[in-house]
């Protein structure tokens, strides 16, 4: 766990969450929250998860499921509790999440990939390099 990205991604996705959650606070009413702050709220979060990842310079696909992950735990706690206790615990999954991201361990997997896919590219290469000279075999002793 690196404590320095828990504590950067905390404080980014909380000061990035702020904005629109001030905005959409103060123009519009209490009833639209009531109807719509189920598909709003997670919309939101995931923005600003994909806002964070930029922010850090993180994968966005990491940091996505970081935000998905910390929606989920969020919204137990709310459903249990409150929406603050539920943005709280929602903040601290994600924030836990982003920073168990150790980025030698994708590069490592990303150089792993690579010579997976440069090994199969080859033993393509080779194994239509022998069907040609099969052919090529067969088609001289055809001629023979």
């Amino acid at each position: 766990m690196n404590a320095r990205l828990f504590w950067k991604s905390l404080v980014v996705q909380a000061l990035v969450v702020a904005v629109p959650f001030v905005v959409l606070a103060l123009t519009l009413d209490e009833s639209f929250f009531e109807d719509w702050g189920w598909v709003a709220g997670p919309v939101v979060w995931l923005a600003c998860a994909a806002v964070t990842a930029r922010v850090l310079s993180m994968p966005p696909g990491y940091v996505l499921f970081s935000a998905v992950a910390g929606g989920v735990a969020g919204a137990i706690v709310f459903l249990v509790a409150s929406h603050w206790a539920g943005m709280v615990a929602g903040l601290l999954v994600f924030a836990a999440s982003c920073g168990s991201y150790d980025p030698a361990a994708e590069a490592e997997a990303q150089r792993e990939y690579e010579e997976q896919k440069r090994a199969r590219r080859e033993r393509t290469r080779a194994e239509r390099e022998d069907a040609e000279r099969e052919d090529a075999g067969r088609e001289s002793a055809a001629v023979k």
